[in-house]
């Protein structure tokens, strides 16, 4: 069992572990508590988790933002997220801009993307672009919305390109499972958290090798047992979101050594989580790091919080 103990009081919590290497490829103040419940069945101490609805995704082609070939479909922007659709010989580009910009590669065969709106409330840019000459885009088609979420939490209960999941997937599957088995959305954390880190190994030869712009799936993680950082983000957030436990996939940077790195912080309004050793502070994000969990801890990378920078939050 991979178990690490109480570290910090106030912060965030860094789970580290002995794979310290270059992964490659592409919050904290209190919130209200996710909305829509049910109940599921009993754990063996007759308490329940009471586990919110699944919230999916729909493509309103009808409705979106069109020329024909490219639609922008904006009529779900209140929920987290827009999805896009497109046809094109050439590469595509697809651009969510608010404060920040976030970058994407975009399907061209006509699939359906979904890309989350992380930057909150406010007025939202969408951009498809295609590759003109080497390096270089022109935007074929644009759209702005003006954005109110119904909650804050809403682009972290959702599948989106980089945590590809739907209802009948296998790592839900093995969620609904855990769920089940669970008193309360702490427990589902920490069996999740327990799962990956003793059941999925990191790929050096994949990490060495992996493309920009590198996609992961979660059932493929979870099916071959063996992953890059971003491959334990990604499954580790589909597993949590499918249940009704907000999650976040964060790029971003670990010292000393500057590395390029994917990890989770998920929310939960509980007081504490005691069962994995580590603590959730009350109604605050606590981060995650599954993949430096994985198979042992190394306390030199720990610190005080300070070592982790975040880049990009998917």
């Amino acid at each position: 069992m991979c178990r690490i103990r109480p570290l910090f009081k106030n912060i965030s919590v860094l789970l580290i572990c002995l794979f310290l290497v270059s992964c490659g490829g592409s919050g904290g103040t209190e919130q209200a508590t996710p909305s829509g419940n049910k109940e599921v069945s009993n754990n063996e101490t007759g308490e329940k988790y009471i586990k919110p609805e699944f919230k999916d995704v729909v493509f309103d082609k009808e409705n979106a933002v069109s020329d024909g070939e490219v639609y922008i479909d904006n009529t779900h922007v209140s929920e987290g997220y827009v999805a896009v659709s497109a046809v094109s010989e050439a590469r595509l580009k697809f651009q969510v801009i608010k404060e920040d910009t976030y970058n994407y590669d975009l399907d061209n065969d006509g699939s359906v993307n979904v890309f989350p709106l992380q930057s909150g409330d406010g007025l939202y840019s969408f951009r498809v672009m295609e590759n003109v000459t080497e390096n270089r885009y022109a935007e074929i088609l644009a759209a702005d919305s003006e954005v109110v979420l119904d909650d804050e939490f809403q682009p972290y209960l959702r599948q989106n390109v980089y945590v590809n999941y739907q209802q009948d997937s296998d790592c839900v599957k093995l969620a609904d499972q855990f769920s089940n088995e669970s008193a309360n959305e702490i427990e589902v954390v920490e069996k999740v958290y327990d799962y990956v880190c003793e059941n999925i190994i990191y790929d050096n030869d994949k990490a060495s090798s992996v493309d920009t712009g590198y996609i992961p799936y979660p059932d493929e993680t979870l099916s071959s047992g063996k992953g890059i950082c971003f491959d334990y983000a990604s499954l580790t957030a589909a597993m949590l979101r499918s249940q009704g436990i907000p999650t976040k996939v964060i790029f971003g940077y670990v010292s000393p050594n500057n590395l390029y790195h994917a990890w989770n912080m998920f929310y939960t309004k509980a007081q504490g989580w005691t069962t994995v050793e580590f603590k959730v502070n009350e109604k605050d994000w606590t981060r995650i790091d599954l993949t430096f969990s994985a198979n042992g801890a190394d306390s030199t990378f720990i610190g005080d919080g300070s070592n982790y920078t975040d880049v990009y939050v998917y």
